[in-house]
């Protein structure tokens, strides 16, 4: 048997972590608040490193929780802001885990089109005019997962105009922000936001730290945060103490800027890699080349029958995630592939194998592969 090759899994790989500058965080944390580290704590967080955030995006301490992970950030603000028959937009494609989230909390979810540009707004705008009135509009604004596009300036001010005169709020979903390996860096909406209580920013240091630290947050008014906090109290009485101690410390010592270049050169090497590779094996592939992140979006031609070809790559020791996973319908020739946690020539290797699969299938003469 091969050896197995992933591209299912967002998370970075184990050569990219800075293990060692997490290990000297930790001991840094012990020794500089062993009291801090070891007590309960309350549910806004590791004290000192909500207020790190804080200053990072230019709010107010009380305008930040610090949660076990980001998808426990989101739950939080759908367990305050959404309830049963509650109308809220999301991307299509979106992240599966968020759309679950809102399905199991009877959302009514609104699917509108992601282009390279980022979600269609003239579509939002119809949605809105037909007459939906949404509490929220999920956003994964850079190098969206599963699709890796990032949504443009003109359309980040467009959405904003129109949270403002609909009154939904914006969740801004942005976990992977500090991984763009070219081009210029685009403001916040949560920093575009005047007002200041149409936007509902989340993070994570999963991407940028390591996933097993499991340290989120949310930024937003402070009474909605309030509200969260008060939730969050009722759910854990506190997040945990150690994770974010020693993300503090790591933040503190310059280790997060020396792992966010470590990881954006690995990605860039592995996002070329990988578009090179579709390009020479599979050239019936239609995708946006990425600029940051960890997932490429990828189409096939119409009739292809991704279940089929996921089930061909698998014998052949390759895994994906099917693009049907990330809609409510549809996208059934559509796929997602994470290059993060794969090497180079794991990425060429893995492409060669999937193309084999492709052509086993007789796809790519347009063949049905039901």
């Amino acid at each position: 048997m091969a050896k197995s090759i992933s591209f299912a899994r967002g998370a970075p790989s184990l050569d990219i972590v800075d293990v060692e500058g997490l290990r000297a965080a930790a001991d840094a944390a012990f020794a500089a608040d062993p009291g801090g580290v070891t007590g309960y704590g309350t549910a806004i967080g590791y004290p000192p490193l909500r207020q790190w955030i804080a200053e990072r995006h230019q709010v107010a301490p009380e305008q930040v929780i610090v949660t076990n992970g980001s998808m426990q950030a989101d739950a939080f603000l759908f367990d305050a802001l959404v309830q049963d028959g509650d109308s809220v937009i999301v991307e299509r494609p979106t992240y599966d885990r968020t759309l679950l989230s809102l399905r199991n909390r009877g959302a009514d979810v609104r699917m509108v089109e992601l282009e390279p540009d980022g979600i269609d707004v003239a579509a939002v705008e119809r949605v809105l005019a037909a007459g939906a009135r949404p509490k929220l509009a999920h956003i994964i604004p850079n190098f969206q997962n599963p699709a890796g596009y990032t949504l443009s300036a003109p359309k980040r001010e467009r959405l904003l105009e129109l949270a403002g005169t609909h009154e939904f709020t914006i969740f801004e979903d942005d976990p992977y922000v500090a991984l763009r390996f070219e081009g210029s860096p685009l403001p916040t909406m949560l920093s575009m936001d005047g007002a200041g209580d149409h936007v509902v920013y989340a993070s994570s240091f999963s991407k940028t730290v390591c996933p097993g630290i499991r340290v989120g947050y949310l930024v937003g008014a402070p009474g909605l945060i309030a509200r969260i906090v008060k939730i969050a109290t009722q759910t854990y009485i506190s997040p945990s103490m150690v994770s974010q101690a020693i993300v503090h410390q790591f933040c503190l010592s310059g280790a997060l800027e020396r792992s966010i270049e470590t990881v954006r050169a690995a990605l860039r090497e592995r996002a070329e890699t990988l578009c090179d590779a579709l390009a020479a094996e599979l050239p019936e592939a239609r995708f946006v080349k990425p600029t940051g992140g960890y997932f490429l979006w990828v189409d096939l031609p119409r009739g292809t029958v991704v279940g089929a070809l996921f089930e061909a790559a698998a014998e052949r020791g390759v895994v994906f995630v099917k693009g049907s996973d990330f809609v409510l319908d549809g996208a059934e020739s559509s796929l997602r592939i994470a290059y993060s946690g794969v090497t180079p020539d794991e990425i060429e290797e893995g492409v060669k194998r999937l193309a084999e699969a492709y052509r086993q299938l007789g796809v790519a003469e347009g063949v049905s592969a039901a």
